[in-house]
C-alpha cells in the first residue's frame, strides 16, 4: 500500500485517510494536496509514484485563476474598471459589433471569441500576434447575450488588457507582484533552472473522441504540434512561455498559498488583494448552459464559481479547476486556501477526487470531522 508524506493538523485527520483511501486503491494514483486556513497551512499531502513534494507538473486551466489574480490588482490599482467597455483600453477590439463589450463580460466567457480562422499557432498565444487576430475576429454569438467557455482565448483577453493599461505583460507582473513577494510555488512562464522539479502530466488519449473543430474549444493550429490540450504543459516552450489560459505548471502548496495569500494573507502578512476587490471580482457573471460545452457552468469575472455540478466550495468560494482535473481556490466563507494537482488526468468516477478532498477540508475546518 502507498502511504502519503506530509502532514494533517489536528482535526483534519479525515482529510489524510481519504487521501490515503485514494492512494490504497489505485496504486496509479499520484497527487499532491494542500489547504491553509487562515493563513496557516493545515494540510501538505504528497503520494503515489514519481510525485514528491518539490515536484512541478502541469495544472492547465487552474492557470486561469492564477492570471486572474493580476486581474484582480489591476482593478485594484484602478487601471482597469470592469464596466467600462473593452474597446476603451483596446480600441482595435471594437470591430464585428464588439465596441459595447464590458471588460466583465469578456472576462466572464460571454465575448463569443472562442477561436479565430485556422487557429492559433503555439508560439502566438502570449504575444500581441494573436491579440490582434482575435481583436478582428467575428463573435460566435451576440457579445455579451449568451457565455461559452473561452478555453483558451481568455488567456489572450487578460494578457492584452494587461499590456494595454500597464506596458507589462500579465507573466511579468504575476512574477514581479505577486509570485515572488508572496513565495508562491505556481509559475506562468517556468525558469530554466527550475525545469529538473518538472514531471510531465500522465494522461491517455481517448480513442472514441469525436473531432474538435479548430474553432471551437481548444482554437489550435491544425499544424499545432499537439493532438489534444494535455499535451500543452509537458511541451517545454509551452510552460516557459506561460501562457495564462492553460500553461501554468507548480504544486498544490502554490496553489493554496496563493488563494490564501489574496484571502488571508499568509506569514502573518496582509491579503494582498482588499475584500472589496475580492467581492467585485467573485460576484457570479453567468449561471446556466455553457454553449461551448454543454453543460452547467458559472463563472465570476474570470474564476469559476461553484454550483451543483461543481461542488467545491461555498456560495463564497471561487477558483479554477484544470483538465487534469487539478484544483484551486480560496472559500472565504471558511478562511481556506485549496490546492490539489494529479499527476496523471482523472476522469469518469475519479475526476471528484478533488471535491471530495475538497469537501472533507471544508468539514474540518468547521469543526465537523
Amino acid at each position: 500500500m502507498q502511504t502519503s508524506l506530509g502532514f494533517a493538523a489536528a482535526g483534519y485527520e479525515n482529510v489524510l485517510a481519504l487521501f490515503e483511501s485514494f492512494l490504497a486503491e489505485d496504486p496509479r494514483y499520484s497527487a499532491q494536496l494542500a489547504a491553509y486556513q487562515h493563513g496557516v497551512p493545515v494540510v501538505r499531502l504528497t503520494g503515489g509514484p514519481d510525485m514528491g513534494a518539490e515536484t512541478l507538473t502541469g495544472a492547465y486551466s487552474c492557470s486561469k485563476g492564477v492570471a486572474a489574480m493580476v486581474v484582480a490588482l489591476l482593478v485594484q490599482d484602478g487601471v482597469l474598471d470592469l464596466d467600462k467597455a473593452v474597446a476603451h483600453y483596446w480600441p482595435e477590439f471594437a470591430p464585428q459589433g464588439k465596441d459595447r463589450l464590458l471588460v466583465r463580460e469578456a472576462l466572464s466567457h460571454q465575448a463569443g471569441l472562442i477561436g479565430v480562422e485556422g487557429g492559433f499557432r503555439l508560439d502566438e498565444f502570449t504575444t500581441p500576434a494573436a491579440a490582434a487576430r482575435l481583436a478582428a475576429a467575428a463573435p460566435a454569438w451576440e457579445p455579451g447575450r449568451q457565455f461559452g467557455y473561452h478555453a483558451l482565448t481568455i488567456g489572450i483577453l487578460m494578457e492584452e488588457l494587461c499590456r494595454r493599461v500597464t506596458g507589462e505583460s500579465l507573466q511579468d507582473m504575476y512574477d514581479r507582484r505577486i509570485r515572488k513577494p508572496q513565495e508562491v510555488d505556481f509559475f506562468l512562464g517556468l525558469p530554466e533552472d527550475l525545469e529538473p522539479r518538472y514531471r510531465d502530466v500522465l494522461y491517455e488519449e481517448d480513442p472514441g473522441q469525436v473531432w474538435i473543430d479548430p474553432l471551437s474549444l481548444e482554437g489550435l493550429n491544425s499544424n499545432a504540434p499537439v493532438s489534444t490540450i494535455m499535451e500543452l504543459p509537458n511541451i517545454p516552450g509551452v510552460r516557459a512561455a506561460g501562457m495564462s489560459a492553460a500553461g501554468g505548471v507548480g504544486s498544490a502548496e502554490g496553489l493554496a498559498r496563493l488563494y490564501a495569500a489574496a484571502t488571508t494573507g499568509v506569514d502573518g502578512r496582509q491579503p494582498f488583494l482588499a475584500t472589496r476587490t475580492v467581492e467585485a471580482m467573485t460576484r457570479e457573471q453567468v449561471w446556466g448552459l455553457d454553449r461551448s460545452s454543454g453543460l452547467d457552468n458559472a463563472f465570476a469575472v474570470v474564476f469559476m464559481k461553484p454550483h451543483p455540478s461543481r461542488n467545491f466550495g461555498s456560495h463564497r468560494a471561487f477558483g479554477h479547476e484544470g483538465a487534469n482535473a487539478a484544483l484551486g481556490f480560496a472559500d472565504p466563507a471558511y478562511g481556506l486556501g485549496f490546492g490539489y494537482i494529479p499527476r496523471r488526468q482523472e476522469e469518469g468516477r475519479t475526476a471528484g477526487r478533488a471535491h471530495r478532498l475538497a469537501a472533507e477540508v471544508r468539514r474540518s475546518a468547521a469543526g465537523l470531522s
